[in-house]
């Protein structure tokens, strides 16, 4: 036969109530409503250049933008600032119109096979790495020169880490500030 003493029903039910509560294949419900209509309201995977390239009147619009249609709605205006920067040529070779057509597309490219960088001295844009120093490869890009040493005081940000080390895990992130 089996006894029961007054604390034996109170803990037979909190432990069937533990066990129904810790089922694995609960799934937290979403409540999040995606009934509505979403738009784009920015895009930065190359940093700084929307601010520099594009004017005031049409940030909005470059924000918001396909990548398949910015080159022909931006394309002359990215030529004029360069023109305007006294822009030839760059290190890589590129003349005005090819260097526009590249920044102009807001899009990180990714190399599938390879090394993925902003710029490592030989891989230039085939991805972008948390520590790349991404203003200064613009800068150097930009105002470089063919040979990359021309305007030397226009080519560095002259920040040259992040102020925080980046993790070796995933996030991989540095952590916050406190």
């Amino acid at each position: 036969m089996i006894r029961f003493n007054k604390l034996s029903l109170p803990i037979i039910a909190a432990l069937s109530f533990f066990a129904t509560s810790c089922d694995k294949d609960d799934m937290p419900t979403d409540t999040f409503d995606t009934s509505g209509t979403y738009t784009q309201n920015d895009q930065m995977a190359r940093p700084a250049i929307n601010t520099v390239f594009v004017n005031s009147a049409r940030k909005n619009e470059f924000n918001t933008t396909a990548p398949s249609a910015m080159n022909t709605a931006f394309n002359a205006q990215f030529q004029s600032v360069l023109t305007g920067f006294g822009y030839t040529q760059n290190a890589l070779g590129h003349d005005k119109a090819t260097f526009a057509g590249i920044l102009v597309t807001d899009v990180l490219n990714v190399k599938i096979n390879g090394v993925t960088t902003f710029f490592d001295g030989t891989n230039v844009l085939t991805g972008r790495a948390l520590a790349d120093d991404v203003i200064d490869t613009e800068l150097l890009l930009i105002f470089g020169g063919p040979t990359g040493a021309s305007n030397p005081t226009l080519t560095k940000d002259n920040v040259n880490n992040n102020d925080k080390p980046f993790l070796a895990t995933f996030p991989f992130l540095a952590a916050p500030h406190m």
